[in-house]
């Protein structure tokens, strides 16, 4: 675990830095916090914090829901029948289960996916009470909805628990099917990479190279 959250780019300690790293706009560190602040100061950063832990769980339950709901309508409208064109051979609706990852690699390999969308799960609960940063919380709540959409489907999907195939059935021209999940996961790791990019860490800091 401590790898994984060291990859995404969480600071374990003040002394990650060799200078003093600024705060990102919007963001609030608990470090900003003086030993002379009054207690009501004291508690607003840790108030905000709770705001940001609160944005990322209501992101990951709109992005879980939303894949939730659109499988179960699939399944019931459009499995075994035959894709609907979209947009003419460019976009169709296509319900496909899929064991593996995109293109249905390693299919036979269902139960290590879902081991591992069930440690982002982990990871991202670990990585919450150190955040002090909007854009981080948008991004971690995309990737924790997603993970949990699809291990949804790895747990009580057929043919059996932990082996479970994920329902796609988004299926651009040319491109591997996938499903709101898939998108959510990509969405958020688009966004952590561009935050990273920019220095800014999930508290809020922001390191100049």
């Amino acid at each position: 675990m401590a790898e994984a959250e060291s990859i995404i780019g969480t600071p374990d300690s003040p002394e990650a830095g060799a200078a003093e790293p600024e705060k990102a706009d919007g963001a609030d560190s608990p470090a900003d916090v003086s030993e002379e602040s009054s207690p009501d100061e004291a508690v607003a950063p840790v108030s905000r914090g709770r705001r940001r832990i609160a944005a990322l769980f209501l992101v990951a339950a709109l992005a879980y829901g939303l894949d939730l709901i659109s499988k179960l309508i699939v399944v019931a409208k459009l499995e075994h029948r035959d894709s609907i064109r979209v947009l003419g051979d460019w976009l169709q609706l296509e319900v496909i289960r899929n064991p593996g990852a995109a293109w249905g690699i390693g299919e036979a390999f269902t139960i290590v996916f879902t081991l591992i969308a069930a440690a982002v799960i982990v990871v991202i609960a670990r990585l919450a009470k150190k955040l002090y940063s909007t854009p981080w919380a948008i991004a971690l709540g995309l990737l924790l909805g997603g993970a949990l959409g699809n291990l949804t489907d790895r747990i009580f999907r057929a043919p059996g628990v932990f082996e479970g195939a994920v329902v796609d059935f988004i299926a651009p021209k040319n491109y591997p099917v996938f499903n709101l999940a898939d998108s959510a996961i990509v969405c958020g790791g688009i966004l952590i990479v561009l935050l990273s990019f920019r220095g800014i860490d999930p508290d809020g800091t922001v390191h100049k190279d």
